[in-house]
């Protein structure tokens, strides 16, 4: 009788230990799935913000090279205004100056 008790509890011994070897590998493939679902679920959100990031990135480009043409013309006023302005003034200081020049090259000096 003891041997078949003996035989029975190592049966028992065996039966639990591929009892809790499937718990473990049960468990395991279940860490491993939720990983993975994690990575999908942390890769489709990195998607998402990295396109919006680029939508954000092209809007400001096109707005600024909207205005890189507004500021182009804008400056492009304003330096013909400035010339105008040096044109004015140099043709209105002309005289004095070619008359103080005249007055230099002519005037000797001892």
């Amino acid at each position: 009788m003891e041997s078949s008790r003996g035989q029975n509890g190592i049966q028992l011994l065996l039966a639990a230990e591929q009892e809790a070897q499937q718990t473990v590998n049960n468990a395991r493939n279940k860490k491993m799935a939720k990983l993975k679902e994690a990575k999908e679920e942390a890769d489709r959100v990195i998607g998402q913000y990295r396109a919006q990031v680029e939508a954000d990135f092209q809007r400001k480009v096109a707005e600024s090279s909207g205005d890189s043409g507004a500021n182009g013309k804008r400056l492009e006023h304003e330096t013909d205004t400035k010339i105008q302005h040096l044109k004015i003034e140099a043709s209105r200081i002309s005289q004095d100056v070619m008359q103080m020049l005249l007055r230099q090259v002519t005037t000797v000096k001892n």
